[in-house]
């Protein structure tokens, strides 16, 4: 079979150990096996200047407070993926327009190192024209996509968090770079508007961090007794936005495979609903699947949040088509 790195199109480690999607794609990754691409069992790996989606594996557990595991996450979502139809809802299919999966991140040294490595492939899939899809990991890894959307020459943007917590504690256990403060980051840092959904654990300072920053949000508990009702974001809310999708969003039910899994929560269609609702009129510039930690043998979550990112390239793949007048 040859040196295995070429079954997934990354050639051979260098005198160094580390892999290279190529010369001008230096991303440090894992000095370990390449994860699959995802849906390679539908569709090729597509060439990174060609391919409309960018993957990025990013297995980073750092901060977790209650259960771990999150590392294990990006390789068996994509592991999962190869299960997954090549259509999504809405017949759309997202592998035509052509996936390329990143080398994974190295995720050792200090959280900030680690985001500035997210923050370069990020940077390079938008270099590309691509909409990057990071797969986390813990949720922290979602602030170094978020530093490269900021700082690029895109227009304004927005965030939509679908997560069971607030995660906009000033810091958390001593960590402003803690699971729990990502979004702190992201509103009193890099001055993004951000809309929340399906919240339900949460702490008074965040409900104030929330009025502060004028922060969008609809509890679970809302959503579960008033419905959607009319659209979820506001007129002036930016028409670009970034989707972070934090698996425990869903019920602990559905998704059981996470560090705090919690009732209440989401369910398939509800979330699919839920995101119709929001992307309408928007134009998705990158999105992210994070805090998955799988549970050995049950492959139920890992498929559920394989099938939550390709339904998300789905939701990209429609809102840039339209965007774009096709």
């Amino acid at each position: 079979m040859g040196n295995p790195s070429f079954l997934f199109g990354v050639p051979p480690p260098n005198e160094n150990g580390l892999l290279y999607a190529q010369a001008v794609f230096v991303v440090p990754v894992m000095n370990t096996h390449p994860f699959p691409p995802f849906l390679a069992s539908e569709y090729p790996p597509a060439e990174p200047e060609k391919a409309f989606f960018h993957i990025i594996p990013a297995p980073f557990e750092s901060s977790v407070s209650y259960g771990g595991g999150t590392r294990s996450g990006p390789e068996a979502l994509l592991e999962a993926s190869q299960q997954l139809e090549a259509w999504t809802s809405g017949h759309v299919s997202p592998g035509e327009a052509g996936f390329y999966t990143a080398p994974a991140v190295v995720c050792e040294g200090s959280a900030e190192t680690v985001l500035a490595r997210i923050e370069a492939a990020v940077a390079r899939a938008l270099d590309c024209g691509a909409v990057p899809v990071l797969l986390g990991g813990e949720h922290t890894v979602t602030l170094g996509a978020l530093r490269a959307l900021a700082a690029g020459d895109g227009a304004p943007f927005g965030i939509v968090q679908i997560d069971a917590h607030a995660d906009l504690r000033p810091e958390y256990e001593g960590n402003p770079l803690s699971h729990a403060s990502v979004m702190h980051r992201a509103v009193a840092d890099l001055h993004l508007p951000l809309a929340q959904f399906g919240t339900r654990d949460y702490c008074r300072e965040e409900a104030e961090v929330r009025r502060r920053y004028g922060v969008v949000w609809r509890d679970a508990d809302d959503l579960a007794d008033n419905g959607l009702q009319g659209p979820l974001l506001p007129l002036n809310f930016p028409k670009d936005i970034y989707i972070t999708f934090d698996v425990d969003g869903f019920d602990c039910s559905l998704m059981p495979a996470t560090g705090t899994p919690s009732p209440g929560g989401l369910f398939w269609h509800e979330a699919r609903r839920l995101l119709a609702n929001a992307v309408s009129g928007r134009r998705i510039v990158g999105l992210d699947v994070v805090e998955l930690a799988p549970i050995p043998g049950l492959h139920a979550p890992n498929f559920t949040a394989a099938k939550l990112a390709h339904h998300l390239m789905g939701l990209a793949l429609a809102s840039r088509s339209r965007a774009d007048g096709a």
